[in-house]
């Protein structure tokens, strides 16, 4: 039964449950408050390194560790596994040092489907203080084991919302949100272009030089004929309040992340590539303009409290 709920998506819904393995990821978890169901162990030192408090109702089994070692799917496995409920981002006690280091970022990941991209975007998210990180319909499921893995932690560091559409996508983000969208284009253009005929439902017209991880920027802004402009990652674009989109590594952006974009003042960010090389992975374009924005928003809080602090003239 755990094998089957770790490796299936809809048993994990269907029970309400995830999966965590590893000593740190469940301390983390029980940290945040995520509620345990069973704690799964080898040797009672395991237990010791876990907040006691947080065990009470939790089922406490002692399994031999080759029931452990079969049941996972790492190389070295650490003798530790637990059934949590799935947890609510809303009831989630987030730590005081990640709450107290937020900045007015939000990350949309667009169609990112491959677990280990996921994990490793969630874990940058953590680290550069994004606010929060919506996830649409597209994307792999973030309680899936390779995601939890390639995420360190930065589940139960940072609000996670999934299975959004782009209809509904809006409403969790901040009012006056300005949305920017990862690309690999030339900076400086500025296009009106429409799906075409061939295009897949949903997309916009694929690129042959555009970056997989960064996404598709033919830059649509749907109906309204309106356009987004280029620009280079590491220019002036991180106005709090601010969102990045990351389109996936197929199909890139999504026309519902572009005409977002558009409808509220956003624009491109260009990551420049050397000649010949096609594209970025999405782990590591998101990584470069999270950080950058991270760069831009504490640069301009630094100078909000410097102009705070002069004196007042005459």
């Amino acid at each position: 039964r755990v094998v089957t709920m770790a490796r299936s998506r809809k048993l994990r819904e269907q029970h309400g449950a995830v999966l965590l393995e590893g000593p740190r990821l469940i301390r983390d978890a029980l940290q945040a408050g995520a509620a345990p169901r069973t704690l799964f162990f080898s040797t009672v030192e395991q237990l010791k390194v876990l907040p006691e408090d947080r065990l009470k109702g939790a089922n406490l089994v002692k399994v031999k560790f080759e029931d452990i070692k079969s049941w996972s799917d790492v190389v070295t496995p650490q003798g530790l596994l637990g059934i949590f409920s799935k947890p609510d981002y809303t009831k989630m006690a987030y730590p005081a040092d990640q709450l107290s280091n937020s900045l007015p970022l939000v990350l949309i990941c667009d169609n990112i489907r491959d677990p280990g991209n996921l994990g490793t975007i969630l874990r940058s998210a953590a680290g550069a203080g994004c606010e929060k990180v919506l996830l649409t319909k597209g994307c792999v499921d973030a309680w899936e084991p390779k995601v939890l893995r390639a995420g360190m932690g930065a589940h139960f560091r940072v609000p996670i919302i999934a299975n959004l559409d782009w209809e509904s996508l809006p409403e969790k983000l901040p009012a006056g949100v300005r949305v920017c969208v990862a690309d690999n284009r030339d900076a400086g253009v500025r296009t009106e272009l429409e799906p075409t005929a061939e295009s897949t439902p949903g997309t916009l017209e694929s690129h042959p030089g555009a970056c997989p991880g960064a996404g598709e920027a033919r830059a649509a802004a749907g109906d309204a004929g309106m356009a987004l402009v280029a620009q280079q990652y590491h220019e002036s674009w991180a106005w709090p309040p601010v969102a990045v989109v990351v389109g996936g590594e197929t199909q890139g952006l999504s026309a519902g992340a572009l005409r977002l974009a558009a409808g509220t003042g956003g624009r491109r960010l260009v990551i420049p590539v050397a000649p010949g090389v096609d594209s970025l992975n999405s782990a590591v374009a998101a990584a470069i303009l999270l950080f950058e924005g991270k760069r831009q928003l504490c640069g301009s809080r630094q100078r909000d409290d410097e102009r705070q602090e002069l004196p007042a003239p005459g």
